[in-house]
């Protein structure tokens, strides 16, 4: 059980509070940090700063989504199990509702045509915001990745591997992410002169890649998302683009990158995007079980896992498996801007690709006006007449 904060928050205030950020919360993990601390630690001090700081270094040592779990983390602090999974679900559903309202207009079988130009220029923006967050992400993975220069030149091969294996192997991408962490365990093993056991044992469905059947496909991709991902949000590109797309048909490769942009400019945790690919899948049925199997992870980790946090974070095993693994999901993040770029069908969305390059590696500025910017185009350049 979690501590007391000294004050028995009622659960509709939980209902309330988190349902609200979900809705409002526009922009990703910093956003979704921002507003819950404002919350939680500034305006109603139920937890202490040092509380949150410690939420967030765990929930980013988890795989799955890292906001979402945080949302988890604060309100299991606040009420247990309980008020964890009505804080979870109320900061979800929002972002849920909204993406799968979007997913029926942008995947209908005939679409107005301002539909298909804001899709065709959205999704031409999508391959510069998988590099823009790759480069974002460097910077704290290089200082986690500690010092020397073995250390250092292991860091850079885990990385070329994963940017590799997102524009090459597909689905066995995530063999190739849990098998940069499992080599680093032992190496630091073999260098502490302290052999142990590694953690692949915890994660024996990876030996699974592909998995045949709709409802169990579905099922494996969208568990892939919440269980396997590691280091943010944004690698759920590469691990679902090649399954959507390529394995089971689900859908095009435009119509992937349209899902992609969706979970950028709605709000709530980015890992929604797999709605879309549910819905493309099977509907809005299918849209709903993705999504349920995908955060059902989150759940499960922080209800049984927090009371257990202060271990995780101090286990040198973990720490080693999410140094390469973290490293390889980043350069697979930015690997999937090639096969995303070789979706894009006609000459002018190059042309936004460019602008949207600019704006977010060059400017360094948002992805949430450079996709709404972008669909803006798409939707000038269609009505005047250009292909769509």
């Amino acid at each position: 059980m979690p501590e007391s904060t000294g004050e028995l928050v009622p659960f509709s205030t939980i209902v309330r509070e988190w349902g609200r950020i979900g809705a409002i919360g526009f922009g990703g993990p910093p956003a979704h940090i921002t507003l819950f601390r404002g919350l939680c630690v500034d305006e109603r001090r139920w937890l202490t700063a040092l509380e949150f700081e410690d939420g967030i270094a765990a929930t980013n040592l988890l795989p799955g989504p890292a906001s979402t779990q945080l949302a988890i983390y604060c309100a299991w602090r606040l009420r247990g199990p309980v008020g964890a999974v009505i804080g979870g679900v109320c900061f979800i559903l929002p972002g849920l509702v909204i993406i799968l309202a979007l997913s029926a207009l942008f995947l209908a079988a005939h679409p107005p045509l301002w539909i298909l130009g804001i899709a065709a220029g959205a999704g031409a923006a999508v391959p510069a915001v998988a590099l823009g967050a790759a480069l974002g992400l460097l910077p704290a993975s290089w200082r986690r990745a500690g010092r020397g220069r073995a250390v250092r030149i292991r860091w850079a091969a885990y990385l070329c591997a994963g940017g590799l294996s997102a524009a090459v192997v597909g689905p066995y991408l995530v063999l190739v992410l849990v098998g940069c962490g499992v080599l680093e365990i032992a190496l630091r093993s073999r260098e502490s002169g302290n052999p142990r056991r590694g953690v692949a044992v915890l994660f024996p469905a990876t030996a699974l890649p592909v998995i045949t059947g709709g409802v169990v496909a579905l099922c494996w991709v969208a568990f892939k998302v919440g269980a396997l991902s590691y280091g943010g949000g944004f690698v759920i590109i590469p691990l679902m683009q090649h399954d959507a797309v390529v394995t089971y048909h689900w859908m095009t490769g435009a119509q992937f990158l349209n899902a992609v942009a969706l979970g950028q400019i709605t709000p709530g945790p980015v890992v929604q995007t797999v709605a879309v690919v549910g819905y493309a899948a099977g509907g809005l049925w299918g849209g709903l079980l993705a999504a349920t199997v995908a955060f059902a992870p989150s759940f499960v980790f922080i209800i049984a896992g927090a009371g257990h946090f202060d271990r995780l974070r101090s286990d040198p095993r973990i720490q080693a498996f999410f140094a390469g693994a973290g490293s390889a999901v980043i350069g697979a993040i930015a690997g999937a801007a090639i096969p995303l770029g070789l979706e894009l069908e006609h000459l002018w969305q190059l042309g936004v690709l460019g602008l949207a390059a600019v704006w977010l590696l060059a400017l360094r500025r948002g992805v949430v006006p450079a996709l709404i910017a972008a669909g803006a185009l798409g939707v000038v350049v269609v009505l005047a007449g250009a292909p769509s």
